[in-house]
């Protein structure tokens, strides 16, 4: 069975089912990672996602704050590369997709003004 991430949207260009935007567990609905992604491009957002998540266990436990906030970020940031947050993934172009992811992982690795494209606050000019 192929890799859920390496999907693509129907060549026809119909919009995506709810059944290829969302998934549910236990009751909830969460929205699905870009299936327009490169699967190279979702495993490192994943592997940060991975990191910023236990950051938060981690500094939660410590009780520091500042460790606590540093990783939400991480998670964040990751989350929205992978379209999971912000504009839904669906309503974008590709090209903003991909660009989004690749803003995001920019930001991960320490690129400070790609943070502020992906939250909006910057353009691509």
């Amino acid at each position: 069975m192929p890799d859920s991430t390496s999907r693509h949207a129907d060549p026809s260009g119909d919009s995506p089912t709810d059944d290829e935007k969302f998934f549910t567990v236990r009751g909830r609905r969460w929205r699905r990672t870009d299936p327009a992604l490169a699967a190279e491009v979702v495993e490192q957002l994943k592997s940060h996602l991975g990191r910023g998540r236990s950051g938060v266990r981690a500094g939660t436990k410590a009780q520091d704050t500042e460790a606590v906030a540093a990783a939400r970020r991480t998670v964040g940031l990751a989350k929205h590369g992978l379209g999971e947050r912000g504009a839904p993934w669906w309503e974008l172009s590709e090209q903003d997709r991909h660009a989004r992811a690749a803003d995001a992982l920019a930001a991960l690795e320490g690129d400070e003004a790609a943070a502020g494209r992906v939250f909006g606050g910057g353009d691509r000019g």
